[in-house]
C-alpha cells in the first residue's frame, strides 16, 4: 500500500484550526488531533501520567494529569515547560506514527499546534496555515472561559508569529470571513493535491511503461 500524503495543519491560538480541521475531515481527510492525543495521555491510565507525576509532582490527582495544575507549574519557568516537551512530544509524535502507518486513505491529516516549534513539519508533505487578522485572533481568544491578556501574551510567546507561519506555508486558509469561505479554500487545497498526486501517479506510470 502506498504512503498517504500527509498535510500538517497548523496556526496560532484563536486562528481556527480546530474549525478548518474539521471541514478537512468532511471532505474525507483522516484527521490526527495532537491536542486529542494529549488528552489521551493525560488521562487515567495515559501514558504521560506517571511520568509527569514524577517530573511535576501534585499535578496528577485521581490517577490523571490536571491540566490547570500542570499549566500554572510551567507557564512562567521556561526550564519547566521544555522538561515537559521533552516527556510529551515524543509520546505524541510516536501516535502520529501509528496512525500514518495504519491509514488507508490517500491523504490524511495531522493537526499540530505546535508543528514548527516542534519540529514535526519534517514530518509532513505540504503544510496549511490558518490565519486571521490579530485584532480577530485576540478577540477569539479572550472570550474564551478564564483566559486573560496575560495568559494569552504568554501562549503567544511559545509559538511562532502568524507571518513566519504563512511564510512557510505551501497553502494558507483565512478564517475571518466565515464558515463558506473557509470551506471553499479547503476544497480548493485538496483539489490542488490530488490533482499533482494524479500527475505524479501518471508520471510514474510512464517511466514503467515507456511505450504505453
Amino acid at each position: 500500500m502506498p504512503k498517504p500524503f500527509v498535510i500538517g495543519l497548523t496556526g496560532s491560538i484563536g486562528m481556527g484550526k480546530s474549525e478548518t480541521a474539521k471541514l478537512f475531515a468532511a471532505e474525507g481527510v483522516p484527521v490526527h488531533d495532537a491536542d486529542a492525543a494529549i488528552a489521551r495521555l493525560y488521562g487515567k491510565g495515559g501514558a504521560a501520567v506517571d511520568m509527569i507525576a514524577r517530573a511535576f509532582p501534585g499535578t496528577v490527582k485521581d490517577g490523571a494529569v490536571d491540566r490547570a495544575a500542570l499549566s500554572a507549574a510551567v507557564m512562567n519557568d521556561p526550564a519547566a515547560l521544555k522538561k515537559l516537551e521533552a516527556l510529551v512530544h515524543p509520546l505524541v509524535a510516536a501516535e502520529r506514527g501509528g496512525f500514518r502507518n495504519s491509514a488507508s486513505a490517500p491523504i490524511i491529516l495531522f493537526d499540530i499546534p505546535l508543528l514548527f516549534e516542534t519540529g514535526a513539519n519534517a514530518e509532513v508533505d505540504a503544510v496549511v496555515v490558518v490565519s486571521a487578522p490579530e485584532a480577530v485572533q485576540r478577540a477569539r481568544v479572550l472570550s474564551r472561559p478564564g483566559m486573560t491578556p496575560e495568559k494569552f501574551e504568554a501562549l503567544k510567546a511559545r509559538q511562532l508569529g502568524d507571518a513566519q507561519k504563512r511564510q512557510q506555508a505551501d497553502y494558507v486558509v483565512i478564517t475571518d470571513k466565515g464558515l463558506d469561505h473557509a470551506r471553499q479554500q479547503v476544497k480548493m487545497i485538496l483539489a490542488d493535491i490530488r490533482a499533482k498526486l494524479a500527475a505524479f501517479a501518471r508520471a510514474r506510470a510512464a517511466e514503467k511503461n515507456p511505450h504505453a
